[in-house]
């Protein structure tokens, strides 16, 4: 018992740490696509439905991608908007994980006769914190890279300096390394452990 204690007070003191408990917005109902008649019966005019944002396989959402307007300048306004939305509203999404966890531990706080099933519970215990964790240090990085944004580094390599690229940031919005320095950090990485 004292043991399950610890693992729930360590997650509420993580949970405590990370969470400030951002007010979210409602997702609005996405529009149908309604089909009109036009003039003549032949016509038929369909409206476009707005880009939603869809769940993956991973459970994270995969935000509307920034396409970017014919001679417009690396790190707009617009575009750096863009990825301050994009940072919050995932930032928003894991806190919320890590609330349902922290509730979901505090209601399944029981007490089992059988070892196996003690076992088992403590096991789900601990890879759910471990799961935890690592969005805790997610949440982390994007609060640096949120930093980033606001002292105007954002979307430039930490290394060389150079763009890192809307394509990069799109796939991944806490990026700091172009493709080709991180490239060679992985090459440089896998030479080390061998």
């Amino acid at each position: 018992m004292a043991e399950k204690k610890s693992l729930m007070e360590k997650a509420m003191a993580a949970a405590k740490k990370v969470i400030t408990k951002p007010s979210a917005k409602k997702a609005a109902s996405p529009k149908k696509v309604v089909a009109k008649k036009a003039a003549s019966p032949k016509k038929v005019v369909a409206k476009k439905a707005t880009p939603i944002k869809k769940v993956t396989s991973t459970g994270l959402k995969q935000f509307k991608s920034y396409t970017p307007k014919k001679n417009e300048k690396y790190m707009s306004k617009a575009q750096l908007k863009h990825f301050i939305k994009i940072l919050n509203d995932w930032k928003i999404e894991l806190s919320h994980d890590i609330d349902r966890t922290v509730s979901h531990m505090q209601d399944e706080v029981t007490s089992y006769a059988d070892p196996n099933d003690r076992a088992s519970q403590e096991s789900d215990m601990a890879l759910e914190l471990r799961n935890r964790d690592r969005e805790r240090k997610l949440i982390k990085k994007i609060n640096d890279t949120l930093r980033l944004i606001e002292n105007d580094d954002y979307g430039y390599c930490m290394q060389c300096g150079e763009e890192i690229g809307l394509n990069r940031l799109q796939a991944r919005p806490t990026a700091t390394l172009c493709i080709d320095c991180k490239t060679l950090d992985e090459i440089r990485e896998k030479q080390l452990a061998k």
